[in-house]
């Protein structure tokens, strides 16, 4: 009797504790590129590219075909992922606003799920104004915590992998047509597209000090291509990887939030073999738009003009490097996912993936981004949290980086903080259809337009107000996914006025959400065009 007494006590105990038990708050793993466009990914479709482990997460979890960057510009982007404010409520519109003092106080989702006793790091490239750490360096931002014996936080983040590299890649003397890789310091033999190409080192050294004092000349970061020779496992990708590997053996207890930021595949487009030449450049095909004479573009002008980035076979090659970056860097985040398995910690990770915007690479005849077309604008997001959403769900509908913040907050069981975006998780279980949503992004500019918004089929590129320079700009992208045909000009512009009308009543509607100072001057705007 007695033991049937204690038994049924035991079991009874068993059942209020697990009555009581609190349910387990999901870990956070937030991997962001920098400069990776949408259709760089297996899952999205590319049948040369190989990124297995990206495509495990979009397999395993969700994928967004429609997600748009806030501003397709690296600083405003990135403080609207932490914040899920606009750029102008953030008052973050430009790269050189990573130092500006007086911002507004808008708590990160980070600095959120550390209030709710959650443990964070933050390793890899920060680029945001630093007053969203809480505590933080130019190199590891850690965002509670001790700083690891070791620790490398204290060095900005370029002397920082520069001391990595000296401890495990001695430097040496060039050899014939070799140069000095930005970023690296050390050699790499540079493609025809690369500035420095036929150069002798001296003379790029005189560019490089002269471009410092305000000299254009097409050499540094943005204009480099070629192979490095610097072993892989000491890339800048293997780098910010490695800590945040050491970061998941410090978190592993959780809960957690852990940012890995990696660098590439924005530029320098450097990278050693294996990885140069994975994709030989003459099997790359070339954008269909690569000739587009932007006769009725808004980017007809402003300094947008390269030839090299209308020749096929330099932009092959440019292809076929950054296409070798993004596979680098999904083997080394297969290296993320995999510790998560070995540490049990998978099944109860919510695991992002995303980039800041995208890359050109010779879609009109262009690079880089800062531009409303797909190649810059159109942007990866997949998310993974197994139980919770859905394994092999696609969400076509509109969204935005804006919508991140209040996103990740509510898997994590902390929603309802102020933000200017829409919480996507109706949308993943199916309980929204997305029909109305758009996406908005906006950029600091006056000559060129300074607001884009998309329905999921057309979009509009639109002046930010009366005195703007800018042409506008309405494309179907069901009809015309190059974006070679401005509806807006010649003789479609009276039959497409009343879907740009409408267009612009949607981007009215996003600004007075987000009570844009700009909603009074794009209300006064007409639609213009040339």
């Amino acid at each position: 009797m007695k033991t049937v007494f204690a038994l049924s006590l035991l079991l009874l105990s068993a059942g209020f504790s697990q009555a009581v038990d609190p349910p387990r708050r999901p870990n956070v793993l937030f991997i962001i590129t920098d400069q990776q466009r949408w259709d760089t990914l297996g899952c999205m479709g590319n049948t040369i590219i190989k990124t297995p482990n990206i495509d495990r997460i979009a397999r395993e979890g969700v994928r967004f075909t429609q997600m748009y960057s806030s501003c397709p510009v690296c600083v405003p982007a990135r403080t609207v992922i932490l914040t899920g404010h606009s750029c102008a409520s953030n008052k973050v519109v430009t790269n050189e606003d990573v130092d500006t003092q007086g911002l507004p106080t808008f708590p990160t989702f980070d600095q959120i799920l550390i209030g709710k006793g959650y443990h964070g790091e933050y390793h890899g490239k920060w680029h945001t104004p630093y007053k969203y750490a809480l505590e933080y360096s130019n190199a590891v931002h850690w965002t509670n915590g001790p700083r690891p014996p070791g620790s490398r936080a204290d060095l900005p983040e370029g002397k920082a992998f520069l001391k990595y590299l000296d401890e495990n890649v001695p430097p040496r003397a060039l050899m014939p047509g070799e140069q000095i890789a930005n970023m690296y310091d050390r050699p790499y033999l540079p493609d025809p597209l690369d500035g420095s190409y036929g150069r002798p080192p001296e003379e790029v050294k005189k560019i490089m000090r002269d471009r410092k004092a305000g000299n254009a000349a097409q050499i540094g970061q943005g204009f480099s291509y070629g192979c490095l020779d610097v072993p892989p496992e000491h890339t800048m990708t293997a780098w910010t990887v490695k800590e945040g590997l050491a970061a998941l053996e410090r978190l592993k207890d959780g809960p957690f939030t852990l940012t890995v930021s990696i660098g590439p595949p924005h530029p320098p487009m450097v990278l050693p073999k294996p990885y140069y030449g994975m994709y030989p450049a003459k099997d790359m095909p070339v954008s269909p738009s690569i000739n587009d004479d932007r006769a009725d573009s808004p980017y007809l002008k402003n300094g947008f003009n390269f030839p090299a980035y209308r020749d096929p076979a330099k932009v092959q090659q440019m292809k076929s490097d950054y296409y070798g970056l993004i596979t680098l860097d999904d083997d080394w985040i297969g290296k993320l996912l995999a510790r998560l398995d070995e540490l049990h910690l998978s099944d109860n990770t919510l695991v992002v993936f995303t980039a800041d915007h995208g890359e050109l690479l010779g879609d009109h005849g262009m690079l880089s981004k800062f531009v409303f077309y797909e190649g810059s604008a159109h942007i990866p997001l997949l998310l993974r949290l197994p139980g919770v959403i859905p394994a092999g769900t696609v969400v076509k509908a509109p969204v935005a980086q804006i919508d991140l913040f209040s996103t990740i907050l509510d898997y994590c069981g902390v929603p309802g903080h102020e933000s200017e975006g829409t919480d996507l998780r109706p949308l993943i279980e199916g309980r929204q259809s997305g029909e109305g949503r758009v996406s908005v992004s906006e950029w600091n500019a006056t000559a060129l337009p300074g607001f884009m918004v998309f329905d999921g089929r057309y979009k509009l590129m639109f002046g930010r107000g009366l005195t703007a320079r800018s042409v506008d700009a309405l494309y179907d992208l069901q009809e015309d996914p190059n974006e070679l045909h401005n509806l807006l000009a010649g003789d479609t512009f009276e039959k497409s006025k009343a879907e740009a009308t409408r267009m612009k009543s949607l981007l009215v509607a996003w600004l007075e959400k987000v009570m844009s100072p700009f909603l009074d001057d794009v209300k006064a705007r007409p639609v213009k065009t040339k």
